[in-house]
C-alpha cells in the first residue's frame, strides 16, 4: 500500500477536546480539559490514552475511557522522569570521577590524546577529538576559560575536559577504549564486567535523553535494551524472565548502580511512595513483575522514611 500525504487540519483547543468526547472519552471538566490541552498539548498526552482506544483505527475509545485517567497518567510519568533524572545526575558524576581517576592514574592527565588506548584510532581521531574540542571550545565554565588564558595546550587535563563533555560522548570514550585491567577496574568498581558497563552507559544516556526531552516512559518499549548481566558482582535479579526493554529494568539498572554510588539512596522509597500517589499506575504497562518488591536487589534498602 503506497503512502499518502498528510491532510489533518490544525484544530483549536476546544475542537480537540470536542473531538475526543465525540470518539468516546468522558470530560469530567471542560475547563480543566481545555487548559490541559492549552499548556501540554493534545499529541503529547494523547500516548497516555492511547491504551483506552477500542479502535486504534478509528480512534474510538472504551466505554468509560476518561480524560482525567489520561492526565494523572501523565502526571506519574512526570514525576517518574524527575526521579530518575535525579538519580542518574549521582550515577552520571561517579563515573565520571572513576574514568578520570583510574586512567589518569596510570596514563596521565592527557591519556586521551594517547591513540594507542583506542580501538580506532583514526576513528578516535575523527569523530571523538573533533567532538571534545567542539564541546571544549563551546564551555564558559570559568575553569576551562581560565585554563585557555594560561595554558598553551590544545585541551585541558582529562580531570577537567571530562567534567565538562557531555555523557554521550563520555559513553563513546569508554566503548572506544581497547580491552584493558583500567577499563575492568572502572567496570568493576560498578560491580559489572566491562562490556556490560559499556552496555548500560549507553543505555543511560538513552534513558537520560527521553527523561531530558520529556517523552513518555510510562508503557515505552526502550529501543536500546540493556544487557542483562550474566555474573553480577553485587545483589541483582533472581527472577530471570523480565524484560530488558521496558521501563522496570532500567529502574534495576539504577537501584544497582546506586548500591556503589550512593549506598543510602532513599530510591526505593521514592518509587514506592510515587506508586502511593498514583494507585490507579498499571505497573505491568512498564514491565513490573509480580512481588518485585520482594527482590534482594529492592528489598536491602530501609524503605522507611528518613
Amino acid at each position: 500500500m503506497g503512502k499518502t500525504r498528510y491532510t489533518k487540519p490544525s484544530l483549536t483547543f476546544q475542537q480537540q477536546r470536542q473531538q475526543l468526547i465525540d470518539r468516546g472519552m468522558t470530560v469530567e471538566d471542560p475547563n480543566k480539559a481545555l487548559h490541559i490541552l492549552e499548556s501540554i498539548s493534545y499529541y503529547r498526552i494523547s500516548g497516555y490514552w492511547y491504551p483506552f482506544l477500542a479502535d486504534k483505527q478509528k480512534h474510538v475509545f472504551k466505554p468509560g475511557a476518561q480524560f482525567e485517567t489520561a492526565f494523572k497518567l501523565y502526571c506519574f510519568d512526570r514525576e517518574l522522569r524527575s526521579l530518575i533524572i535525579s538519580e542518574l545526575e549521582k550515577i552520571e558524576v561517579a563515573v565520571r570521577a572513576k574514568i578520570i581517576y583510574v586512567l589518569s592514574q596510570k596514563f596521565g592527565g592527557f591519556w586521551f590524546q594517547d591513540l594507542s588506548l583506542f580501538k580506532d584510532p583514526q576513528k578516535f581521531q575523527t569523530q571523538l577529538s573533533v567532538k571534545l574540542k567542539e564541546e571544549y571550545d563551546r564551555s564558559d565554565e570559568e575553569f576551562i576559560r581560565a585554563f585557555g588564558q594560561k595554558y598553551s595546550d590544545p585541551l585541558p587535563p582529562s580531570w577537567m575536559i571530562m567534567e565538562i563533555i557531555s555523557f554521550g560522548t563520555l559513553s563513546k570514550l569508554f566503548s572506544q577504549l581497547k580491552p584493558s585491567r583500567q577499563k575492568r577496574d572502572i567496570a568493576h568498581y560498578f560491580g559489572l564486567a566491562d562490556g556490560v558497563f559499556e552496555n548500560w552507559l549507553h543505555s543511560i544516556v538513552y534513558l537520560r535523553n527521553i527523561c531530558a526531552h520529556h517523552s513518555r516512559l510510562w508503557n515505552r518499549t526502550l529501543s536500546i535494551k540493556p544487557q542483562i548481566p550474566q555474573s553480577p558482582r553485587k545483589l541483582w535479579l533472581k527472577n530471570v524472565n523480565v524484560r530488558s526493554d521496558r521501563t522496570y529494568y532500567v529502574l534495576c539498572m539504577i537501584k544497582y548502580l546506586l548500591k556503589t554510588v550512593n549506598p543510602k539512596s532513599r530510591f526505593a522509597f521514592k518509587l514506592k511512595s510515587l506508586f502511593l500517589k498514583f494507585p490507579n499506575v498499571d505497573t505491568y504497562a512498564m514491565g513490573f513483575t509480580d512481588n518485585w518488591e520482594q527482590e534482594s536487589l529492592w528489598k536491602f534498602e530501609d524503605i522507611g522514611p528518613s
